[in-house]
């Protein structure tokens, strides 16, 4: 089954309301799209979106990835031979993840669908359906508390909430207001995306635990490159750490694991440089008896449903962090996961399940 052909789209879409970090403000979700055709007629889907501040890619620079070095090395290649692909995919190219996680998983598309099988299945079949989170903005206190409300009348029982911007006092505000908008019973996850400094960031939870908000996880409290720091604070609160952006590779998640830096791991495609890479991380951190979340960035449904595929295959994964496609102002895609509020399951069909995508300027992009 050789690799035939490689070709790049650009698509661009709004979202219905503007997502705010302590990182960045997306409007648009923009990406590039990729389409790997193989000689048998068999094609697969992937998607890079560019997240300039957490995986320093750009459109244009996954296009360049992609076309002057990715492709050279795939044409002509038999995609059955995948272990000499996936690992030629991580050292012909060093960091450019974004790149390496679209070309990946369009490859994975294409194998799947060549052994007749859903990709979830193809990688392991753990489970067929799987329920996400939904994410609130950092905002002004009484907005989350609104948008949380507006999220859990939609039928969201898990949020995911962002916070790390301005002074963290604020921060102990904004979760309150929350918790006292949504009631007890309903999990609420923080991200700082870095937004922290260690003791600051253990204060804050610690306050946090004393008034008795029952948070559920903290996700990357501090800088990435600051792993003394995410142990610092993993040390000091009850509250389970996750890492994030403190772990793209294996050896970073050696690493977070060895020190006992963090108690959970966020694994995203766009930062493990696809399906492959990932599989090794999830691997790496159940052997030392750590779970795993899946999410991602701010992609359409091709993207998310790569990812929902593998977080589905692993029984290590036990949290989801789908929410994306749901934050778009319209849909490009025809297949792929499907949502019911928070419920997700796999559309009909091999692979990913993907049979067309609409550009903006209304091509359709389809065998």
């Amino acid at each position: 089954m050789k690799i035939e052909k490689i070709e790049t789209f650009r698509t661009a879409v709004p979202l219905t309301k503007p997502f705010k970090t302590a990182l960045r403000t997306v409007v648009t979700a923009e990406s590039v799209i990729i389409k790997v055709t193989c000689e048998s007629g068999i094609y697969g889907w992937g998607e890079a979106p560019p997240t300039l501040v957490i995986t320093g890619d750009s459109l244009s620079s996954i296009e360049a990835s992609i076309h002057q070095v990715l492709k050279p090395f795939l044409i002509g290649k038999n995609l059955l031979n995948y272990e000499v692909i996936f690992q030629g995919i991580q050292t012909i190219l060093t960091r450019n993840s974004s790149a390496k996680a679209a070309v990946d998983m369009a490859l994975y598309d294409c194998l799947a669908k060549h052994s007749r099988l859903p990709l979830y299945q193809y990688l392991g079949g753990y489970k067929d359906e799987m329920e996400t989170d939904f994410t609130v903005s950092v905002n002004d206190v009484r907005e989350m508390g609104e948008d949380a409300v507006s999220y859990i009348q939609q039928g969201f029982n898990v949020l995911k909430v962002k916070v790390g911007l301005g002074d963290s006092t604020l921060d102990i505000d904004r979760i309150r207001e929350i918790r006292s908008r949504v009631g007890p019973d309903i999990k609420i996850r923080l991200d700082a995306n870095q937004g922290w400094k260690p003791k600051e960031a253990a204060n804050v939870i610690g306050k946090m635990e004393d008034l008795g908000l029952n948070i559920e996880l903290v996700e990357q409290p501090v800088k990435a490159y600051d792993i003394e720091g995410l142990k610092l604070v993993t040390d000091s609160v009850e509250t389970p750490i996750m890492a994030d952006e403190s772990v793209f590779t294996p050896k970073q998640a050696f690493d977070v694991l060895k020190t006992r830096s963090a108690d959970l791991i966020n694994i995203k495609l766009m930062k493990a440089g696809g399906i492959y890479q990932a599989s090794i991380i999830n691997q790496l951190a159940e052997i030392c008896g750590v779970e795993c979340m899946v999410g991602s960035m701010i992609e359409t449904r091709i993207g998310i449903t790569a990812a929902a595929h593998f977080a589905a295959a692993k029984k290590n994964i036990t949290r989801f962090d789908f929410d994306a496609p749901l934050m778009l102002a319209k849909e490009i895609v025809e297949g792929g996961v499907r949502y019911s509020g928070r419920k997700m399951t796999f559309s009909e069909g091999n692979g990913l399940g993907i049979s067309d995508v609409l550009l903006n300027d209304g091509e359709v992009l389809a065998k």
